[in-house]
């Protein structure tokens, strides 16, 4: 049994200033300030990497959004999280839109994160894949700047051919495939889409995978993806880790445990999602089988 822990959305934020308020951090930062300061807790983030450090896994997964403006010392206090975590063998993360939230930012992660974003191969590029027994990681870059009220992400085409090698190379095992952005979104979420999401689910469909792992839409999700051969593939999507009570469609803070064994074309995996209630207590409020 391989157990993957699922965290996403953290929203690390340290408040900008002057001048770092004159791009699109200016419109965030109202926007921090009139709900998503109350929203996005350290306090409640601390609880729930309290909770999954009491539990048996064999590597976590955090798909991006580690930090919410883009700033020196958000990606700094960031590295320091993710060691807390775990080791860089651990623990794969993989940038967000709040990553590369503005132009100019697109190296940072890699320069404060780039062991948690570095495949077996050991070179800094994505998608990169990371064997863990029969398990293969396999880690997608949707962060891209985007203008004003925009969250959309973006592959682009060097990274999906790459892509498709990889999942042809690892047919042997249970590919897991983290992303930020959730291969697809209702139109009212248009601005916050993947925006290659569609060559994405084609490569998918061609391919094959045996799970997908998202984060974004701040919320719990499954749905099931069209693979080879009239196959499904789930994709989870799991609410922010940080966020201390549910809004709108939001969930409160959450992570997901997946156990996974068996051979290939046998596979078996269960999922366990454990959430922070309004008493603030986390525990199981669900679980599925996957596979």
């Amino acid at each position: 049994m391989f157990t993957l822990a699922h965290l996403s959305d953290l929203h690390m934020a340290i408040e900008p200033r002057g001048s770092q308020l004159l791009s699109k951090r200016g419109l965030g930062y109202i926007n921090w300030l009139r709900k998503r300061k109350k929203i996005h807790r350290p306090e409640v983030l601390a609880a729930i990497v309290h909770d999954l450090k009491a539990q048996s896994f064999d590597h976590v997964a955090v798909t991006g959004d580690l930090v919410n403006f883009s700033l020196p010392d958000e990606y700094a206090r960031a590295r320091d999280w993710l060691a807390a975590l775990g080791s860089p063998r651990d623990v794969t993360t993989m940038p967000g839109n709040h990553d590369v939230y503005v132009r100019g930012v697109e190296a940072m992660p890699a320069q404060f994160w780039g062991d948690y974003m570095r495949g077996d191969d050991g070179l800094d590029r994505f998608p990169f894949l990371r064997r863990r027994g029969d398990m293969a990681l396999i880690a997608l870059s949707t962060g891209v700047a985007t203008g004003p009220f925009m969250a959309t992400g973006r592959l682009g085409g060097r990274q999906l051919s790459c892509f498709a090698e990889i999942l042809m190379q690892t047919r042997d095992a249970f590919r897991i495939v983290l992303i930020h952005h959730p291969p697809v979104s209702p139109l009212r979420r248009h601005l916050r889409r993947l925006v290659d999401a569609p060559a994405l689910r084609r490569m998918l469909a061609e391919q094959g995978a045996e799970l997908l792992l998202h984060g974004h839409d701040h919320r719990s999700s499954l749905i099931w993806l069209d693979g080879p051969n009239g196959t499904k593939i789930p994709a989870v999507g799991v609410p922010s880790a940080s966020a201390a009570a549910p809004h709108g469609e939001e969930g409160a803070a959450a992570y997901h445990l997946f156990g996974i064994d068996g051979t290939t074309k046998q596979w078996r995996c269960e999922m366990i999602a454990r959430q922070r209630g309004a008493d603030g207590i986390i525990r199981d409020v669900e679980r599925k089988t996957l596979a």
